[in-house]
């Protein structure tokens, strides 16, 4: 019996690793991962725009393929935070896509932005998006 309490001592879970989108308000969460941010590799395509709603992030792109019903994509932050007021993170944007065609497809993908909230009296973060021309202020 001590052994089977044992075993299950050490089966914890990381809870900062765990974001859930509880009220599936977005399509996705934004992923905080310094090693992935600084290795992160993405298939070429274009923002077409960038908004935020409430608590996500809606990234419209372009890119070639079949029909853009395999692309995955990723929103990934260093977890770094400049210190400034408000405080700022940086993001990039990664998609995958394997599909071999010259045609080009536009798709729209939310991210859930609450991971990249920081305590602080404004309730503000300043978003740095890599490929974007400007900074997004989120208001949480």
């Amino acid at each position: 019996m001590i052994l089977i309490a044992l075993c299950f001592t050490n089966m914890q879970c990381d809870e900062d690793a765990l974001v859930v989108d509880v009220d599936n308000s977005c399509d996705e969460v934004v992923i905080l991962n310094k090693a992935l941010y600084g290795s992160l590799v993405s298939d070429d395509f274009n923002f077409i725009d960038v908004e935020i709603v409430d608590d996500c992030l809606n990234i419209k792109i372009g890119a070639s393929g079949c029909d853009g019903a395999t692309w995955a994509c990723n929103l990934v932050s260093s977890e770094a935070i400049a210190q400034s007021l408000p405080e700022q993170r940086n993001l990039k944007f990664e998609l995958v896509n394997n599909e071999d065609c010259d045609a080009y497809f536009e798709k729209t993908i939310s991210f859930n932005l609450k991971p990249l909230q920081i305590s602080n009296s404004v309730n503000k973060v300043v978003l740095h998006l890599n490929g974007w021309e400007s900074s997004l202020l989120y208001s949480y």
